[in-house]
Formats: structure tokens, C-alpha cells, sequence
């Protein structure tokens, strides 16, 4: 099934943190604009702004948030699939969070505008937050 789409880019930069399974949550670990914090056996992973990260943090860092506006359905299929594969041919690296409401996508800073170029060509709104 084939989405078209509209995806906001937000304006501020993001990191995404690994810690060790058994860190405690950091105080710096927050956000209202954006936060994700995913636990599993081996790791921490913590997604918010780059400016809350201390330095010493092992994080991919200068990633921007390109939100799916909308909320959508459960029902729905291939929504991620029809934002990354075009990424993924044009060799752009995604980092992928999926909320209750919606998916949202993060791509290096350097890699921004081309970001945004193949997914208005594959048929997306790409707009900028803000």
C-alpha cells in the first residue's frame, strides 16, 4: 500500500543515547518537546535534544526529528516502509521511534536536505516546523 504523507521537520537538533542496561534514567533524560527512552535486556536508549547530553554520553549526535502528522491507525500497513525505503535507496540512515499516534524518523543533519528532496519525490508534504 502506497501513503502519501506529511511530515513536519522539526527545528531542533537531537542525540541518541546508549547506556548501559542497568543505568538509572538520567536527570538529564527529558524533554517536552520530544523524549524516548527504550529498555531492553542489554541496553538503554534514550532519543532528546542534543543539548541536554553531557559531552561524555555515547551518543550519535546532530540528528533532526521529521515527524508523521496524523494519527494513525493500527490497521494501517506500510506506513514506515513507504518513508524509509526511498530513504534507504538514496543510502540515508534512519533511526525509527513509533509513538501510540504516530512514527517518527531521525537523519543526520548532514543528510537533512537530501532527506527531504527524496521524500517530496516519493510523494510526501515535507514541511518545516516552526
Amino acid at each position: 500500500m502506497s501513503h502519501q504523507l506529511t511530515i513536519t521537520v522539526h527545528p531542533e537538533k537531537y542525540a541518541i543515547c546508549r547506556l548501559d542496561a542497568g543505568t538509572s534514567l538520567p536527570v538529564w533524560a527529558s524533554g517536552a518537546r520530544f523524549l524516548s527512552v527504550t529498555r531492553t535486556a542489554f541496553e538503554l536508549s534514550v532519543v532528546c535534544e542534543d543539548t541536554m547530553v553531557p559531552e561524555a554520553v555515547h551518543a550519535e549526535r546532530d540528528r533532526r526529528l521529521l515527524q508523521i502528522e496524523g494519527t494513525l491507525a493500527f490497521s494501517l500497513t506500510g506506513v514506515l516502509a513507504s518513508v524509509a525505503e526511498p530513504l534507504a535507496k538514496a543510502e540515508i540512515s534512519i533511526f525509527a521511534v513509533s509513538t501510540y499516534d504516530t512514527d517518527y524518523l531521525l537523519v543526520s543533519e548532514k543528510d537533512l536536505h537530501q532527506a527531504m528532496e527524496v521524500l517530496d519525490a516519493a510523494g510526501h508534504a515535507v514541511r518545516q516546523s516552526v
